[in-house]
């Protein structure tokens, strides 16, 4: 909490000027608003809110994943792949939570690690497009940016890229984190509840193992509490939130100054991550991202070269702060065990230690036959493989997963012990962007990782 007798520290101009440099900057994947005056009001208007985040959270999440990239601790972050408005309701970010605290509970207790708790929630709102369009018959429509900033239906007055909906971002964004903040400090995250979690999903294989193991949980916690340990810390647990830094009409309205520092941090998130399409060393996002406090993630692919990481480590984290930088590495499961042990290799003549984190999701994408954007859990699992065997041969620190999830019983993802195929694939699709494992496949994975971590 800020000490309200504590001095209040103003920013130097030159903080503030450079902010703003990114506008001069070439810029990729934002959207083509039709009414620059009304993106600034909506913009001013998001500048007049309070943040969503704080200053003295990120520094904790910092200190965090300075641990991870030391092997002391690991990263799981997870959700949506394009947070939607309308799935904003209690039950379906209860449901992310649940699935998100039950993985966490398969690696601390299968790799006796602390992880990290880190939602792909609330401002996951706007995705990069490989297309300014898209074209259906013989009708040509804007794509769809996500939820802040135009609609999903193919139609001239939805695809219309829209202020208002930043606006509505801001608000979604609030009262989900309200209802995080309510799960995971009010009890419900209580290690001494890990049945409950298990309460309402589907009875499937992945949710018997669950079980057994919190059955395993709760013996330790009944001898721990007759030897006379005190478990009040159990009763709540820490979780961020992470999303793509990519609209700038609502990033840079949420930036602000802290008061006790005079830095600037990004308040919509503890922390953003850059994505493959716009990591230009001389772009708008790089720039920008590197003049905030925030921990900051890279996506890196399978053509990325250690000339390139180089200078982005330069770029992003110049004092070499720990915690400061993540790289999240997304090179498809027939290519990582070439791609990633050059790039280790090379960091390791370096002064950087970045946290390395595993995305087993983007280069895995596949299209079927029937028009289904998927990925098969396969190689889901064989990139996470590949991801650990590329560490242990270079000898650096496997630090986290980044994955797509949700914790309802969706069929988006092909395989896993339930067998989706692809006509199963039309049973349960709501996905409006990339397929998500769902709560099942998410178990399954998180009990695969804990056995990579204990090796």
């Amino acid at each position: 909490m800020v000490d309200p007798n504590d001095p209040v520290v103003l920013a130097d101009d030159s903080v503030i000027a450079g902010l703003d440099y990114w506008r001069e900057l070439p810029i990729k994947q934002q959207p083509a608003w039709p009414d620059a005056d009304a993106v600034a009001r909506a913009s001013a208007q998001i500048a007049s809110f309070p943040p969503l985040v704080f200053a003295g959270e990120v520094d904790i999440l910092r200190e965090r994943l300075a641990r991870a990239a030391s092997g002391e601790a690991f990263l799981l972050q997870g959700g949506d792949c394009a947070e939607t408005f309308a799935g904003a309701t209690a039950d379906q970010i209860r449901n992310r939570v649940k699935t998100l605290l039950q993985m966490a509970v398969v690696l601390t207790y299968g790799a006796s690690m602390p992880v990290i708790k880190m939602g792909r929630m609330a401002g996951q709102f706007a995705k990069p497009r490989s297309s300014d369009t898209e074209t259906r018959g013989d009708v040509t429509l804007p794509a769809y940016r996500g939820d802040i900033v135009n609609g999903y239906d193919f139609t001239p007055e939805s695809r219309r890229a829209d202020p208002a909906r930043l606006v509505e971002g801001y608000h979604t964004a609030a009262s989900t984190l309200n209802l995080i903040r309510a799960f995971t400090q009010g009890g419900f995250a209580d290690l001494r509840e890990v049945h409950s979690w298990n309460k309402g999903f589907a009875s499937n294989p992945a949710n018997h193992r669950y079980e057994q193991l919190a059955r395993d949980i709760d013996k330790a916690i009944r001898f721990m509490e007759a030897a006379g340990a005190d478990f009040d810390e159990l009763k709540r647990v820490e979780f961020y939130t992470g999303h793509e830094g990519l609209l700038m009409d609502y990033e840079r309205p949420m930036t602000r100054i802290d008061s006790r520092t005079g830095t600037p941090y990004n308040t919509s998130s503890h922390f953003l991550w850059i994505g493959e399409r716009t990591r230009d060393l001389d772009g708008a996002h790089v720039d920008f991202l590197s003049r905030v406090r925030n921990p900051i993630g890279v996506k890196l692919g399978p053509t990325t070269t250690p000339e390139t990481m180089q200078k982005l480590i330069d770029k992003l984290d110049p004092n070499r702060e720990p915690g400061r930088l993540t790289f999240i590495t997304r090179m498809g499961a027939g290519k990582i065990r070439d791609a990633l042990p050059p790039l280790l290799e090379a960091i390791q003549k370096t002064d950087a230690r970045p946290l390395w984190v595993t995305d087993p999701m983007h280069g895995n994408g596949i299209t079927t036959p029937n028009g289904y954007k998927t990925r098969r859990f396969d190689d889901v699992v064989d990139e996470v493989k590949g991801f650990f065997e590329a560490h242990r041969e270079v000898g650096t620190h496997p630090g986290g997963i980044h994955v797509e999830l949700t914790g309802d019983d969706v069929t988006e993802c092909l395989g896993g012990s339930e067998q989706l195929d692809e006509a199963a694939l039309a049973t349960r699709y709501e996905s409006l962007c990339d397929p998500r494992l769902n709560h099942m496949q998410s178990l399954e994975l998180a009990f695969l990782v804990a056995e990579e971590l204990a090796k």
